[in-house]
């Protein structure tokens, strides 16, 4: 398993878009994901989506953005508001959605060294724990949006202010995990 830890640490570090990775979306049917503290450093304010969505790989790499690991997670907590925003995945290029999850929540999991914990979560890395949980059963951010809208490729690093022609509650920017 840490093996597989290292090769998944190894993909997410290499891609460009990416916050989260799942075991089953590098094909082992496990019930693992990472989760990278660049989610952190956007709720936080140390990073926006925007310059995040900007960077290439390399640049990605170069912050060294450190991953947590989840295994055999277990949501213990959602809360009940929920908020809709633009979500994107690895596995499904190019394209974005609105999905409505819980705006905060609290998931038991153990670590890469078997150390059972529990964490909590909030706005944006509360969004990317629920999109890679989804993942664990196989579900994807598309089976929770009918509203899709794919990118042109001249466009994947400027999207609309409002994907999808509303201003509500929903955030603006789009972001992939």
């Amino acid at each position: 398993i840490q093996t597989l830890i290292a090769a998944m640490r190894s993909t997410l570090a290499h891609t460009a878009n990416g916050v989260g990775l799942a075991a089953p979306q590098v094909g082992e049917s496990l019930q693992m994901f990472l989760a990278s503290e660049e989610a952190e450093a956007i709720d936080n304010g140390a990073l926006t989506r925007e310059s995040a969505r900007a960077m290439d790989a390399h640049e990605k790499k170069m912050r060294e953005w450190r991953s947590y690991v989840y295994i055999n997670p277990v949501i213990k907590k959602t809360s009940r508001r929920s908020l809709d925003d633009a979500e994107g995945c690895l596995s499904v290029k190019d394209t974005f959605g609105m999905v409505k999850r819980a705006e905060k929540i609290t998931v038991e999991a153990y670590d890469e060294q078997g150390i059972k914990f529990v964490r909590g979560a909030s706005r944006f890395f509360a969004r990317v724990l629920q999109h890679e949980l989804d993942h664990l059963q196989g579900i994807l951010f598309i089976d929770k949006d009918e509203l899709l809208e794919p990118v042109p490729h001249s466009a994947r690093h400027a999207m609309p202010d409002d994907p999808h022609g509303t201003s509500s509650n929903r955030v603006s920017e789009a972001k992939s995990k």
